[in-house]
């Protein structure tokens, strides 16, 4: 499997506090460059997983996934620590399914 990632108000850079929380579970992503979702991106995708509520460009055909997460960037590093276990266990999960088929 392969991820990207994108956003639809995407800022200029990770925020520190993520980047942190990445790095204890040993992922560098001091080299992610965040970048705009378009339709070419969602063309790419086999599933799309959005955490966005309607900003999400819409491809017909995709399987779309919302899971609606809060913004770390507003987070002390304990919460962030509590998302980025919560999407690892979402993704493990999402990885299985996927498996299954």
């Amino acid at each position: 499997f392969e991820a990207r990632s994108a956003g639809s108000v995407p800022g200029r850079e990770p925020h520190s506090v993520v980047i942190d929380a990445l790095r204890e579970d040993d992922i560098d992503a001091t080299d992610h460059v965040p970048q705009k979702l378009n339709d070419e991106l969602v063309r790419w995708a086999d599933v799309v997983v959005a955490t966005c509520d309607d900003a999400c460009p819409v491809v017909p055909g995709k399987r779309y996934i919302n899971w609606q997460l809060p913004d770390p960037a507003v987070m002390p590093i304990g919460e962030v620590r509590a998302l980025r276990n919560d999407i690892r266990k979402r993704v493990e999960a999402l990885v299985t399914e996927l498996e299954e088929q």
